[in-house]
């Protein structure tokens, strides 16, 4: 499973089937967590100083194939243009990939595809969970971190990070009493010295472009509806 497909399901309530953020923050969520994966496996990197490729640019290691469709494509995306700000990237490494995720989730029998119409004309697709064992797992791990103390992993902390990006932490976390040392806790995680150094500075930056991409989102529509 990659880290997207966990997040996809952290994302989508598992009864209704619909998901619990809107876009596009969703979406450059995911797109995020590719990178990060791609960042773990020795593929993508966030450049230092005195590096040709501009610091704090995406570089990409290795662009041979991953075994994974998903990586793959987005891993191609990011080798066309090297040096590029992570806050750039998001939108085309986010294009169609929740639809993907979403889709093998489904032929894997953990999501199911259901099909509605709203107000009986428009159809609609919604995701209800199917075989929710996984998921549990992943939310076990990370109640064990925020809610026990317990040191994350990086998928766990990567995790963590992108939903503190998000903030929907407590929407996740659902059963937490305070819901302010929760919210507290993710944020002290998404700061910490959890994971290597490549892949801290790949989950800081991811975590960043997320936030950034959101406000500009929202501003922009803000504007136009002005």
């Amino acid at each position: 499973m990659l880290i997207a497909e966990d997040l996809l399901l952290l994302l989508y309530d598992d009864e209704s089937g619909k998901p619990i953020t809107g876009s596009p923050g969703l979406d450059y969520a995911l797109a995020g967590a590719v990178v990060i994966e791609l960042t773990m496996l020795g593929r993508v990197d966030v450049a230092g100083p005195g590096e040709e490729v501009k610091e704090g640019r995406l570089k990409v290691l290795d662009a041979g194939p991953t075994g994974d469709p998903v990586l793959d494509q987005r891993l191609a995306v990011l080798a066309e243009k090297t040096g590029q700000k992570p806050k750039n990237v998001l939108g085309k490494l986010s294009k169609k990939l929740r639809d993907e995720l979403l889709a093998r989730l489904a032929e894997r029998g953990i999501l199911e595809a259901d099909q509605d119409k709203v107000l009986g004309l428009f159809p609609v697709t919604r995701w209800p969970a199917k075989d929710a064992q996984h998921e549990a797992q992943v939310r076990e791990a990370l109640e064990n971190v925020l809610k026990l103390g317990s040191l994350p992993d990086e998928r766990t902390g990567a995790l963590v990070a992108l939903l503190n990006a998000l903030n929907v932490v407590p929407k996740v976390v659902t059963d937490a009493v305070d819901k302010k040392a929760l919210k507290q806790r993710a944020k002290e995680i998404s700061e910490s010295a959890w994971a290597a150094e490549a892949v801290r500075k790949a989950v800081q930056e991811m975590q960043a472009a997320v936030t950034t991409a959101i406000v500009v989102s929202a501003s922009a529509g803000a504007t136009s509806g002005s």
